[in-house]
């Protein structure tokens, strides 16, 4: 189960809107915001796949100026990887290749 600390970056105006857009989304907890539109938040999710998507449909948001990555904690997700329990579908280190 990997838990990420990002720091969410929008226009200060509309910062208030993203949290609670936010708040409300599973697996992610707004801890903090700033009046420059910087939102501290922890996504808490059951797969690295799960946690990938969910960034990158951030990152797709217009709102959404950035998405950074702070902190990775996936030492649960990894023994799941060494013991054979889970396979990951993310190639890490390599770019997907494009299927027509």
């Amino acid at each position: 189960m990997p838990i990420g600390g990002f720091v969410i970056s929008v226009d200060p105006d509309i910062r208030e809107e993203i949290v609670t857009m936010l708040s409300e989304m599973e697996g992610v907890e707004v801890h903090g915001s700033d009046a420059k539109g910087n939102i501290v938040a922890v996504i808490d999710t059951e797969t690295s796949e799960v946690m990938d998507d969910l960034v990158h449909g951030l990152q797709k948001d217009p709102q959404i100026l950035s998405v950074g990555l702070t902190y990775l904690n996936a030492e649960d997700e990894i023994e799941k990887i060494v013991s054979g329990e889970l396979r990951p579908e993310i190639p890490f280190g390599r770019k997907k290749k494009n299927r027509p």
